[in-house]
Parts: C-alpha cells; sequence; structure tokens
C-alpha cells in the first residue's frame, strides 16, 4: 500500500475508493476509473487531504460536478477528488453572495434573483459548480464570472489557504490563474447589486427558454466544445459547414446546437476526441480557422 494511502487512513482525511469508474461523475457520462478515488467529509478534512497529498507529492485533480470536462477512456492515474456536501454552502451579507465552491451554478443564479440581487442572470443555464465557474471563468450572454467576482478561497496544492482577490485570479476568455496553479475553490464571493425580483426572474426563465429551445439539455454532453474564435461564433462555423449530426461511434454533433456533442448512448472518449479533431480540421480547411477546445482533457491519453 502507497505511504499516502496510510497517511490518509491514519487521519480519517477522506472516504478512500479504488478503480472508481468517472463516468457517472461527468455530465458527458464517459470515462475509466480513477486509481483513487477521495471524497473529504468537510472543510477541514479537505485541506487534510491535500496537505497529505502534497507531502507525498501524489497528483491529483478535482470533480465538481463534472460538466465542461472530457475523461479518458484510460482513466486517471493518482488521485482524484470528489467535491460534494461539504463546499455545497450558500449565504448573503447585504449584497455580497458568500457560495461554496461546490454549489450549482445554476441554482446560486436563482437563489440570488429571489434575494433581488442582479449580477448572474447570465449564469442561469450553465451546468457545473460555482468552483469550476471560478476556474473557467464561465460566461454566457456577454458576461461572465471575473465582471462580479470579488475574490475567492482558495486551497492551493500545497494545502495552504489563500485568499484570492478577483484582479489576483488573472481572468480572461475562459481562463484564470487556477489553469496554471493548481487550487481547489473552496468559497467564491460575488459583489452583485439590487435589483428588481420580477425583472431577474423575466431574465432568468428567458435565458432558460432559448436554451431549452436551442440546445441538448437532455442528452449527457460537457455543453460548449469550443471556444469562440475572435468575431465569430463556434456553433455558427460548425453549423454551416454542414456538420450538423456528423457522427463517430457514440459521439455525435447536436442537431440542435453545433458547438455542443452528445454521447448517444456509448460513446467513448475517443469518440469524442476523433470527432473533436475532424471538425477541427473542417473548419481549418473550409474557413481558414482553428478552434480551440473549451472542455478539458483529464486523464491517461
Amino acid at each position: 500500500m502507497h505511504a499516502y494511502i496510510s497517511d490518509l487512513q491514519a487521519a480519517n482525511a477522506c472516504e478512500i475508493r479504488f478503480q472508481e469508474k468517472l463516468a457517472p461523475y461527468t455530465t458527458w457520462k464517459i470515462g475509466g476509473p480513477a486509481d483513487v478515488f477521495l471524497i473529504p467529509e468537510n472543510k477541514e478534512k479537505l485541506v487534510e487531504t491535500l496537505r497529505i497529498l502534497h507531502q507525498h507529492q501524489v497528483p491529483w485533480m478535482v470533480i465538481g460536478k463534472g460538466s465542461n470536462m472530457l475523461v479518458s477512456d484510460k482513466g486517471v492515474r493518482g488521485v482524484v477528488i470528489k467535491l460534494g456536501k461539504m463546499l455545497d454552502t450558500l449565504h448573503f451579507e447585504d449584497t455580497l453572495v458568500y457560495a461554496g465552491g461546490a454549489y450549482s451554478l445554476i441554482k446560486l443564479s436563482v437563489m440570488t434573483g429571489k434575494e433581488g440581487l442582479t449580477g448572474l442572470e447570465f449564469a442561469g443555464g450553465i451546468p457545473g459548480s460555482v468552483g469550476g465557474a471560478v476556474y473557467m471563468n464561465a460566461g454566457a450572454h456577454s458576461s461572465d464570472v471575473s465582471r462580479i467576482l470579488k475574490q475567492a478561497e482558495v486551497l492551493m496544492s500545497t494545502g495552504e489557504v489563500k485568499i484570492l482577490q478577483g484582479s489576483d485570479l488573472e481572468f480572461a476568455y475562459r481562463h484564470s490563474r487556477l489553469q496554471r496553479e493548481p487550487g481547489i475553490v473552496l468559497e467564491a464571493v460575488f459583489q452583485l447589486e439590487p435589483g428588481d425580483r420580477k425583472e431577474i426572474a423575466a431574465a432568468l426563465a428567458a435565458n432558460k427558454d432559448r436554451r431549452l429551445r436551442t440546445q441538448p439539455l437532455s442528452a449527457a454532453c460537457a455543453g460548449s466544445v469550443f471556444r469562440n474564435p475572435v468575431g465569430t461564433f463556434a456553433a455558427k462555423l460548425i453549423e454551416e459547414a454542414g456538420l450538423k449530426g456528423l457522427r463517430v461511434g457514440g459521439a455525435e454533433v447536436s442537431s440542435l446546437h453545433a458547438n455542443f456533442i452528445v454521447n448517444t448512448g456509448d460513446a467513448t472518449a475517443e469518440d469524442v476526441l476523433t470527432l473533436i479533431a475532424r471538425i477541427q480540421d473542417m473548419i481549418l480547411t473550409q474557413k481558414g480557422i482553428k478552434l480551440v477546445p473549451e472542455v478539458l482533457m483529464v486523464g491517461e491519453q
């Protein structure tokens, strides 16, 4: 047995599972097993878990809601940490909103609206957790996390907990500092503004209705696959190229939204990667534009 496993057990830091299949934990329903799958009970035990992993120099990654992520068919070598109830928290202080890293972004947009706070309407249809949204600077409808994030409490890979201001996170389009300096968002603090509850509810309903009409939300998918190139939209380019319905194995370009790839039932990560490559090749050939994936590719390739 690895020494770090013994240390985790001795510290009673988390539930430990071996060769846990990751497909059920992702919205794409794709992915092989993790060598070691850890489920810390609370924030303190999550901190202890990361300190032990750092001490033994064990590679790790984290899963929240499992959206925007493609896990390799071969799985993940090392450790996967599952975030859950210990970071599924929410409270308000006037116009400041304190949300745990595992809190649903969609639910957060609804709850802030009920409080009469505006600024999160754009997130009403974005799957995933608050932590993932900070990590990716999630956005839609001409807004994103960077515009409203005041600060974040982040557990760094060393086991140290830091308070990072929004300006510290180096936000850019679908980018944050956490993509080069790994850490786990324990809590995010959003600065919102007072708003009209009815207007906020109407905006959320309109966004939701548009997504239901234009996106395959009932299918196993991971959200938008490609980043939007400057001056245009990935979905527009893919649709104009006639690629809706293009299929590799069980992976298919959605007939509703061309920037979504759906798992029709038995798709593998290799199917998705092959389909992504074909789309990139065709768009590069036809439009001279290199599409860059937005989804995170994780695990052994």
